[in-house]
């Protein structure tokens, strides 16, 4: 096709996508079960794609942008308390499902053992655009939600390991050294790829803070290229880019970047679009004439020894140790939606052109469809059965500040959400610092002066100029005052 044709084409299809993607939000459909859909559409009748090797690498790619927008959404005020069950489930949970799998595929499908070992190793990592899209529509406890979130941060690392040398054994060239060895290299690369993205994001704070640019729209393009490097970095040191990625993205999102509501959005907007690409390319790959029935009965079988046996099983073992109450291990355990991650795993033998590799794909595929089917548009009802979730949890107070050079001041933007006990409170009673001022509050699209009688309301956005030196009083008070009343923030020590 020529490039203007390209062009159409991949404009048509992303319009397409955006609005399936809400009459799919209007009838419980998950949007990546749209998504591939309409890729198997275009694949049979319009343009006809079968390249797993360009499959492979542009889902790499689409891999690192969905991670970086979901590091940049992360709160690591949430996340640091799950941050030890979400690795134990991202490593030891990972590999208890891959053992149970691969133990039903050879004894039971009649698999050889590399290629049960490859069914396993594919099928048992979460995914990340599934979690991150379909999981922050459920209002669940912050912790809860951490804990699934980072485990699909986390656990595509040890998998691109472990289904390359299953890859390289099905080929009958081997790798050097033993299962041992290869449990230990997963863990170096992992905690390699983690450090550095705690050096790349600690280093790509400081400079987005002090380097002044000349246009707004440059943080999120500079935060975005550097949680990119970050993989490739990870990629030429022979360490985990995936986790490098994420790290790097979570420490930028906390950071306190300039315009960082902007970074978000831009960050989702691109995410976005990194999903619609990579489930539309990889239902392109698919060919549904090739696909046999005893591939789909491999395939859910396998689906439903995941589903109700293995994992269940590695969340009780990682997550026993914490504490965590049955019910939620419960959820956890129903929240490992499969989604992308496992079918660009299976295009790894299939560009390497491993024996049994096409059928593999096809048991893949029809086990992501049927599943995330399933699980997807169930979660919020699991939810609120295992009492996890009251369907009212507020979302977070947002806060957002530009720097005013001129002042040396910074200019914050508050909006006041669902939920939010800053609700009825007077500007008098958030007791800002002296040197912090409420200028503007919008209410429904009107902007107003603000006196200090004025009451906040739910869906307010309040603009708030304060010295640089007093915006983390000013925000502390403020999440408090979100969260325990307008005497939340005498709490504060």
């Amino acid at each position: 096709m020529e490039l203007d044709q390209v062009m159409l084409l991949g404009s048509v299809v992303l319009l397409v996508s955006i609005v399936a993607a809400r009459l799919g939000t209007r009838f419980g459909l998950p949007s990546l079960l749209i998504f591939l859909g309409l890729g198997v559409f275009v694949g049979q009748f319009v343009l006809p794609f079968n390249d797993a090797a360009v499959a492979h690498s542009l889902g790499f790619a689409a891999l690192v942008i969905i991670l970086g927008e979901g590091g940049f959404t992360t709160k690591w005020s949430e996340i640091k308390g799950a941050l030890p069950g979400a690795v134990l489930l991202a490593t030891v949970g990972v590999g208890v499902s891959v053992v149970v799998v691969a133990t039903f595929a050879h004894f039971v499908l009649g698999l050889d053992p590399v290629m049960a070992v490859l069914l396993g190793a594919i099928t048992s990592p979460t995914d990340a655009a599934a979690v991150f899209s379909v999981l922050r529509k459920v209002p669940l406890p912050a912790k809860l939600r951490a804990t699934i979130e980072a485990e699909s941060g986390f656990n595509d690392a040890p998998i691109v390991l472990l289904v390359a040398t299953a890859t390289l054994w099905s080929l009958g060239t081997g790798a050097e050294g033993g299962p041992v060895w290869m449990v230990v290299l997963i863990l170096l690369e992992l905690a390699g790829g983690v450090l550095l993205g705690v050096a790349l994001g600690w280093l790509g704070v400081w400079a987005l803070r002090r380097i002044a640019l000349p246009s707004s729209g440059l943080y999120p393009l500079a935060a975005m290229g550097w949680v990119v490097l970050a993989y490739g970095l990870g990629s030429v040191a022979h360490v985990s880019g995936f986790a490098a990625v994420y790290v790097t993205a979570v420490v930028l999102g906390n950071g306190k970047l300039p315009h960082r509501h902007a970074t978000r959005s831009f960050a989702e907007g691109i995410g976005w679009i990194a999903q619609i690409g990579l489930f539309v390319m990889l239902g392109m790959l698919a060919e549904p004439r090739r696909i046999t029935w005893a591939a789909v009965l491999a395939g859910l079988a396998a689906g439903v020894v995941l589903t109700f046996l293995a994992r269940p099983l590695s969340v009780f073992l990682c997550l026993s140790w914490f504490k965590v109450p049955w019910r939620e291990q419960l959820f956890v355990s129903w929240a490992g939606l499969r989604g992308a991650v496992p079918i660009i795993m299976a295009t790894v033998p299939l560009a390497a052109g491993a024996p049994g590799a096409e059928a593999l794909f096809d048991m893949v595929f029809a086990f992501v469809v049927v599943f995330t089917l399933l699980q997807a548009p169930t979660l919020p009802w699991v939810a609120r059965r295992l009492q996890v979730s009251s369907g009212e949890d507020a979302t977070d107070v947002e806060i957002e500040f530009a720097p005013l050079d001129t002042i040396s001041a910074d200019m914050m933007q508050v909006h006041v959400p669902e939920g939010s006990r800053l609700h009825g409170v007077t500007i008098r009673e958030l007791r800002l610092p002296k040197n912090s001022v409420v200028s503007l509050i919008v209410r429904n699209g009107e902007p107003f002066p603000v006196g200090a009688d004025r009451i906040v309301r739910v869906g307010d956005d309040l603009l708030i100029v304060t010295n640089g030196d007093d915006r983390k009083r000013v925000e502390g008070r403020l999440r408090s005052i979100h969260r325990g009343g307008r005497l939340g923030h005498w709490m504060e020590r």
